[in-house]
């Protein structure tokens, strides 16, 4: 089964790719290696903010890790010329948790993501993978996640 038809049965349909908030680029690529700079927790109804252990629950920042894995998927695609199918796999993930320092669920926060691409990908949403805590995260999001992806 195809990438996009996939995306479709579990009813996501990847937004345009989102324009970077700063002085860089979206995304680079690297022969068949796609760098996607960060992306930050954002759904239909605006940017995700807050900061786990104190106004978010690990609920929360799951879905909020999953926005992020979408709009990977978004730049991914828009990296391929559009076609989310030159997709080969997700190489590696870099999670940002805006928490608490007593906050120590960041790995189940991430999940979130890594879940989420896994159910969409299949053996090639398995990745590589760090979750790590910060003080606190541009706009104050709650979650920002950055990517490494094979594509042909």
């Amino acid at each position: 089964m195809s990438i996009a038809s996939r995306l479709a049965e579990l009813g996501v349909t990847l937004p345009d790719a989102p324009a970077p908030a700063a002085n860089y680029v979206p995304f680079v690529r690297v022969g068949d290696i796609v760098y996607v700079s960060g992306q930050i927790s954002n759904g239909p109804d605006g940017l995700i903010t807050g900061k786990l252990g104190a106004d978010l629950d690990v609920a929360a920042g799951t879905a909020a890790a999953r926005t992020c894995a979408i709009s990977l998927l978004a730049q991914v695609r828009a990296a391929c010329g559009g076609d989310i199918d030159k997709m080969v796999r997700v190489i590696k993930l870099t999670g940002f948790v805006n928490s608490t320092v007593d906050f120590t669920d960041q790995p189940k926060v991430i999940n979130g993501a890594s879940d989420f691409l896994v159910e969409a990908l299949g053996d090639a949403g398995r990745h590589s993978r760090s979750a790590v805590s910060a003080a606190s995260l541009p706009f104050g999001v709650a979650v920002e996640i950055e990517g490494i992806f094979e594509i042909r």
